[in-house]
């Protein structure tokens, strides 16, 4: 006699997601467990977890063969998740009262060996994926409540151990362990407990302080060039303390994309403020892009979606990895293919590059031959700088200058006027697929020029200063610079400033 039980999870590929049947059949045959339908190697190993987890509960695997089948058997499948429900169809195929209840939940949770439900990641957007297809009622374990709950409209079941789950259908399980799952402080929470830093702890470089602030008004990308101590890492560092708060849209999506990364922590909700990725220059491709064995997880570009990628000591990266910003840069998004599987990730990120004139770093005490710091910066590829809006030259602080400070702006007075340039351009572009003046496309920003605008655009393009991305990122810089001044379009002194943001000082020239 055949028997067959069902229960329903769902599996993530990328940020996408799919409902997935968990179906269990036990039939006449030597004792095995199999799961079929692209699992992976920590997946496949759920039936040792599945078989200890019941054998705990005193529920033993029937001698007989049990084939568990997840469908539909062409996405593939990743992770511990699945073990929940695929513990809940094998007891389905025996007598259990609640089997169409069990259907019809969405069941997330890894299983410990004594029956305990674990927290698994990506909850957030499996249980978004499951609330839109018509699943609410989900059950995943009391660590990731709190997570599974930010979704609206879902009933989310939380459990500490399988037997309170078999118990809401009907069947009484012996509970082993003490259900207690113990788990360690997510970094992002200590992030939080340390706070942002502000702009005023800044000493001088007016010109680098307002290069940021524009580049935070159109969420222009920007490298800065200056000798070691002159400030370059803590102006990075004090970008996201005058950015404004996500978009509900941009809070969901970069949650999810800190869940599937094991980096989000549910006690303070959804991530409202812009992320801050700063890898280290010894990062590989497969770090900053993405990638791992099976379905790939996102790097630090997707982490630093709608927020900064910082790359102190820029040309120091290998170039393998400065080349992969290329793509990413221009569409947004990186797609990772693998043998067996592909996932797309959102990666809008602001960069930021900080880097020394030379090697050495010395400073005003440098001996390092001009060569030597033209060959030092070329390392900063000609394609990527291209897509860079604002060069900056960071000066070394005086003396007197760092005694005494010169006052500085607070982050939440130049926040302000960021908001305020970005409310702007909300409203210029609230019919267009666009939001902010570093997206726009260079057709577009040309429309309604002045002939004389038009006239100094013409001869830098002749004259070979700029080419053509160059021109449309001078525009798009000038756009910034008018909304930053409450303007409707640009005139001659945008324009002229935006040249020299575009362009930059001495050091940043060299570039």
């Amino acid at each position: 006699m055949v028997s067959l039980g069902r229960a329903r999870a769902v599996g993530l590929v990328g940020l996408e997601g799919t409902i997935v049947e968990v179906e269990a059949q036990v039939s006449p045959g030597l004792p095995s467990f199999r799961i079929v339908g692209l699992p992976d190697a920590s997946l496949g190993e759920a039936r040792e977890r599945v078989r200890a987890a019941l054998q705990s509960c005193g529920q033993n695997l029937p001698d007989r063969r049990v084939t568990v089948n997840l469908s539909p058997a062409s996405v593939p499948k990743s992770g511990a998740g699945f073990d929940l429900a695929i513990a809940v169809a094998v007891v389905a195929t025996g007598t259990m009262p609640g089997r169409s209840l069990a259907r019809r939940t969405v069941h997330i949770a890894e299983l410990g060996l004594d029956g305990r439900l674990h927290p698994v990641r990506g909850v957030l957007p499996m249980v978004a994926r499951a609330v839109e297809s018509g699943h609410p009622r989900i059950v995943v374990s009391r660590g990731n409540a709190a997570e599974a709950t930010l979704v609206p409209g879902a009933d989310v079941v939380a459990a500490s151990h399988l037997a309170e789950v078999m118990g809401a259908y009907g069947i009484a399980l012996e509970r082993a362990g003490d259900g207690v799952v113990t788990e360690l402080a997510p970094r992002a929470a200590l992030q939080e407990a340390i706070g942002q830093p502000d702009l005023r702890d800044v000493v001088g470089q007016p010109e680098a302080r307002f290069a940021l602030e524009v580049a935070a008004a159109g969420g222009h990308h920007m490298i800065m060039v200056g000798p070691p101590g002159a400030g370059k890492t803590m102006l990075a560092c004090r970008l996201p303390s005058i950015l404004p708060d996500l978009t509900d849209d941009d809070a969901v999506a970069v949650t999810s994309i800190h869940s599937i990364a094991g980096t989000f922590s549910p006690a303070h909700g959804l991530i409202r403020r812009p992320p801050f990725e700063a890898p280290h220059h010894t990062a590989s491709p497969a770090a900053i892009i993405g990638g791992g064995s099976g379905v790939p997880r996102p790097g630090a570009v997707s982490r630093a979606h709608c927020g900064t990628l910082f790359l102190d000591e820029a040309p120091e990266f290998p170039p393998t990895v400065l080349q992969t910003l290329r793509q990413p840069l221009e569409s947004g998004q990186v797609t990772l293919h693998r043998a067996h599987a592909s996932a797309r990730y959102p990666a809008r990120f602001q960069l930021v590059m900080a880097a020394n004139p030379c090697p050495c770093g010395a400073g005003v005490r440098c001996e390092c031959p001009a060569g030597v710091r033209r060959r030092y910066l070329a390392r900063l590829s000609g394609p990527l700088l291209d897509r860079v809006d604002i060069r900056v030259d960071v000066r070394r602080v005086t003396r007197s200058m760092a005694l005494l400070g010169d006052g500085g702006e607070d982050s939440a007075t130049v926040a302000d006027r960021v908001t305020s340039a970005r409310r702007s351009q909300a409203e210029r572009y609230a019919s267009l697929p666009w939001s902010l003046n570093s997206a726009a496309p260079g057709s577009w920003l040309r429309d309604g020029l002045s002939a004389d605008v038009r006239a100094v655009l013409e001869r830098q393009v002749h004259s070979g200063a700029l080419t053509m991305r160059g021109l449309d990122r001078v525009l798009r810089l000038s756009w910034t610079l008018a909304d930053l001044a409450g303007i409707d379009r640009p005139d001659l002194a945008h324009v002229g400033e935006a040249l020299t943001l575009r362009t930059g000082g001495s050091d940043a020239t060299a570039l």
